[in-house]
């Protein structure tokens, strides 16, 4: 079973950049169902600059962007005509404002995905009232409208099922309309709604070491007590969202802010598991990105750029069989000593060809000695590759590696073995 062209491409994306930001950002140490209420008078952004979260976004390395254009709060960062709570109702720009509008424009100006977020939930005395289901799935599909009917081409559509567990929706009807006004999108949603992006399970940007994209069961929301059961297996690549503090919208705890290296395993335990990394930055109360987070994103980028950006000094994959054999370039028979300046490698990326599907189920990674024709060690063992699987193991001199398939499930292929010294 292979994926969509859209969920092949979003694999290849990797890399993004959350940005929650709505009426919670004005109301620091405010908490979702709280019950306290927060007034769209306090919304007023007046130094707003969706560009300058994208530049650094785009700089860091991300592929895509996503807004939370409404979160449980019910506060709608675009002028919606289903609502009476959101940027209309406040004084920013004299109710005139759209910040949806100012991030579609800015992802599209500087290259980047466009991602919408939108919480069907909503709470607090603004919430509009349902008297049935039916009436609170038009709203849901009346909002969805607008902001997929106004702004353009939207690549991802993301929903938060937080707080909705309660509610039948009318999937097929809601689907349908969402595919008939943008036929291309891809959708992180329940895959019982629209088979698209799956969540990892956690809010901490890890990925099991096995991380099969085909899968009969996901897990739903926070508050879901146990794995959905799919009607039938399905494939899904999985998504790891995390925070870069500890709050997901901006609040006054910088002290929270995650070190690059804690940022970085949770890269590699992402990506490199095959899954992609979402990493949130609230925009504070100015409506820019605080300096402190903006520093840490770029540094993480860097990081990521200076461990895998340049590949070691080793050839193109040989496959024989199970075994693809990578040989160091220094060496020429009949001399089999590497010279001692050749670059340390503790680390192969490997890459899955998933155009038929992901089939590799566990290989293991040997490397022969830096002065020996036919000795050879057993450095790492791991699961499934998919799109990518970085391999971390102690600095070695390695004159060949060999990557042999132990366990698969139909026809299988590497199309892409790099060797990095990651420090």
């Amino acid at each position: 079973m292979t994926g969509t062209k859209q969920q092949l491409d979003f694999l290849d994306w990797e890399f993004g950049v959350f940005f929650h930001f709505g009426i919670r950002s004005f109301f620091p140490g405010r908490r979702d169902w709280d019950g306290i209420e927060m007034p769209a008078s306090g919304f007023d952004p007046k130094e707003l600059d969706c560009a300058q979260w994208i530049k650094a976004a785009k700089q860091a390395g991300a592929k895509y962007a996503i807004l939370t254009c409404k979160h449980h709060d019910g506060f709608a960062l675009w002028p919606s005509t289903y609502s009476r709570y959101g940027v209309a109702q406040s004084p920013w720009k004299g109710g005139k404002g759209d910040v949806v509008k100012e991030f579609t424009d800015a992802c599209r100006a500087h290259g980047l995905k466009v991602g919408l977020y939108y919480s069907p939930a909503q709470w607090g005395s603004f919430a509009i009232p349902f008297s049935n289901a039916k009436e609170y799935d038009d709203y849901f599909i009346g909002q969805l409208g607008e902001l997929l009917s106004n702004y353009g081409k939207i690549d991802y559509l993301w929903f938060d099922g937080c707080g909705s567990e309660g509610h039948e929706f009318d999937k097929k009807r809601i689907v349908a309309e969402i595919y008939r006004m943008q036929p291309e999108i891809l959708c992180f949603c329940d895959p019982e709604w629209a088979p698209g992006v799956r969540w990892v399970g956690n809010e901490d940007g890890y990925a099991s070491l096995n991380n099969p994209l085909v899968v009969s069961s996901t897990d739903f929301s926070e508050l879901a007590t146990e794995e959905q059961r799919l009607a039938e297996a399905c494939f899904l690549p999985a998504e790891c969202d995390c925070k870069i503090r500890n709050t997901w919208f901006y609040d006054n705890n910088e002290e929270t802010l995650k070190s690059v290296d804690e940022l970085f395993g949770m890269y590699e335990m992402s990506v490199g598991h095959g899954s992609n990394f979402l990493l949130n930055i609230g925009p504070d109360d100015r409506g820019l990105l605080p300096e402190a987070d903006r520093a840490r994103l770029l540094e993480l980028g860097e990081r990521i750029k200076n461990a895998f950006g340049t590949p070691l000094d080793y050839s193109d994959p040989v496959c024989d069989g199970n075994v693809y054999t990578l040989t160091h370039n220094a060496l020429r028979d009949p001399v089999w000593k590497l010279p001692l300046h050749s670059h340390l490698c503790n680390c192969l990326v490997l890459k899955e060809d998933l155009t038929k599907g992901q089939s590799i189920k566990s290989f293991r990674i040997y490397a022969y000695m830096p002065n020996y024709k036919k000795k050879k060690i057993l450095l790492f063992e791991g699961r499934t590759v998919g799109h990518k699987a970085i391999c971390r193991f102690g600095a070695i001199r390695a004159s060949r590696f060999e990557i042999e398939i132990t366990d698969h499930q139909g026809e299988f292929a590497l199309n892409e073995i790099k060797g990095y010294f990651v420090k």
